[in-house]
């Protein structure tokens, strides 16, 4: 997990990683394919229907039909969403957007996932039941994500976390270290 207050670059860092933007100075390699998937899943999902837009990721990488009609289904599969293969992208909840924007990723065979506060515009449900899907999609594919969240009960499912300040890494380490710090810190501000 990500952490940091608005503007204190968890995002840029996200759109760094994956070339959308360049770093002002420094290094940094990432082996690609890369899975993004933006706070607002609207923004990425562009073909008709679930099953073209995953498929609309894989066309790039000249498959045939048979291998990427597999990958689609396995995706869909993998986030539990099969059964809406056909069904129009305007007719999804958020939470059905967000879990077809994590399979498109999915279906790229990505080894890194990097999630911008996927659950900003979900429900307190939908919200963990996202959190916990990730957490099982990496353990199980071997996958690494990096999530973006403001939302500190979303860092008992991390396996670690960093805390941004202007643009630096200030804090990182224990998910349930930083939360106390930053719990400690809400309470002191009140």
């Amino acid at each position: 997990m990500l952490l940091g207050t608005n503007g204190s670059g968890k995002s840029t860092l996200l759109r760094i990683l994956t070339g959308l933007l360049s770093a002002q100075s420094g290094r940094i390699k990432v082996v690609p394919p890369v899975g993004f998937v933006f706070q607002n899943p609207d923004h990425q999902l562009v073909m008709p229907t679930v099953g073209a837009d995953i498929a609309f990721g894989l066309v790039e990488e000249k498959l045939p039909f048979a291998e990427m009609r597999q990958r689609v289904d396995e995706a869909l599969i993998a986030v539990n969403l099969l059964h809406l293969q056909r069904r129009p992208i305007y007719a999804l909840s958020g939470g059905q957007k967000q879990r077809i924007a994590i399979a498109g990723a999915i279906a790229r065979h990505c080894e890194v996932l990097l999630l911008d506060e996927p659950t900003a515009l979900l429900d307190p449900d939908s919200q963990l039941d996202l959190v916990a899907q990730v957490q099982r999609l990496v353990k199980s594919r071997g996958m690494t994500a990096l999530w973006v969240t403001h939302r500190l009960e979303e860092l008992d499912y991390a396996d670690g976390a960093f805390l941004l300040e202007q643009g630096q890494v200030v804090d990182r380490g224990d998910p349930s270290r930083l939360k106390q710090r930053l719990m400690q810190h809400m309470g002191d501000e009140n």
